[in-house]
């Protein structure tokens, strides 16, 4: 069973776990980017493709990469304003924060987003692991091979380059080694491609887990939801269960976790930027 209870806790006391965690693994879904300013609907959407939205019927970005465009050069128009904007135009302050909390700790970073928020905010490239992919990246389509691709150079030229929602068809990418198109590196069917980085880093995290398991380590769960709760938060559940001296702390505005952790779990049900802005206060204060 599930507990929803709503925690009047704290914060000082919700900062007092972190500081006190011989090691931090956060965990980071959609939640913490939409609070951070990334959100895939209303203004913002409107802002950057009113266009698409008047001619197809498209009300968000995450509908508009499923769309079934006629053409590669509308595919790409669309794709490259979404990954230019979710990527490579920063909204960084509410992830600065969170690394001002937790630099001096020994923490690793698990996450769904693939804005790649938190290595251009400075958290270490080796404590990272994106499971889904990155927006930065370009995959073959097929794919032939399992190699990936940066695509800053082309997704600028795209994005600079676009007229009446197309791009030009030279700037169509396709790949290297067969020609195929090119897609981008996220996880949507089982033609996502995980290569020697992706791999790489998925040992790190299985040795950081292995190396903490039993030491006083806290499980910070920020905007996962419910599309893939089999990669943070079911397994942050069954972590804290195996250590007793773990703590699980999650802020979320559907926020919960099983009975059997509860009395070691802190469910916050507020706004992310709220409780990180609130927890960034105290840490300048201490400083």
């Amino acid at each position: 069973m599930f507990s929803k209870m709503k925690t009047e806790t704290s914060i000082k006391d919700i900062y007092a776990k972190i500081q006190e965690a011989d090691a931090i693994v956060i965990g980071a879904g959609a939640g913490l980017s939409t609070a951070a300013g990334y959100e895939y609907g209303g203004k913002r959407f409107k802002k950057y493709f009113s266009d698409f939205e008047e001619k197809y019927g498209i009300h968000d970005m995450y509908s508009g990469g499923f769309y079934p465009y006629d053409t590669l050069e509308e595919y790409w128009a669309w794709w490259s304003r979404q990954i230019y904007y979710n990527r490579y135009v920063d909204h960084l302050e509410l992830y600065q924060k969170l690394y001002q909390l937790v630099q001096d700790k020994d923490y690793f970073i698990l996450t769904t987003n693939v804005d790649h928020c938190f290595q251009k905010t400075g958290f270490e490239k080796q404590r990272l692991f994106y499971t889904q992919g990155d927006y930065g990246l370009f995959q073959c389509s097929s794919p032939c091979h399992n190699q990936t691709y940066d695509n800053k150079k082309i997704v600028k030229e795209m994005v600079e380059k676009q007229k009446e929602m197309k791009i030009p068809t030279s700037l169509v990418p396709h790949c290297p080694h067969c020609g195929k198109p090119m897609t981008m590196n996220l996880r949507c069917d089982d033609t996502f491609v995980e290569d020697e980085g992706w791999h790489q880093a998925y040992l790190r995290y299985q040795d950081f887990i292995r190396r903490h398991q039993d030491l006083k380590i806290v499980y910070l769960e920020l905007g996962v939801g419910q599309n893939t709760p089999g990669i943070i938060k079911y397994p942050f559940f069954r972590f804290v269960e195996r250590n007793k001296e773990a703590t699980y702390i999650c802020i979320n505005k559907d926020a919960y976790c099983p009975r059997s952790i509860e009395k070691r779990a802190y469910c916050i049900n507020e706004d992310i930027k709220d409780i990180i802005d609130k927890l960034y206060q105290i840490q300048c204060t201490n400083d």
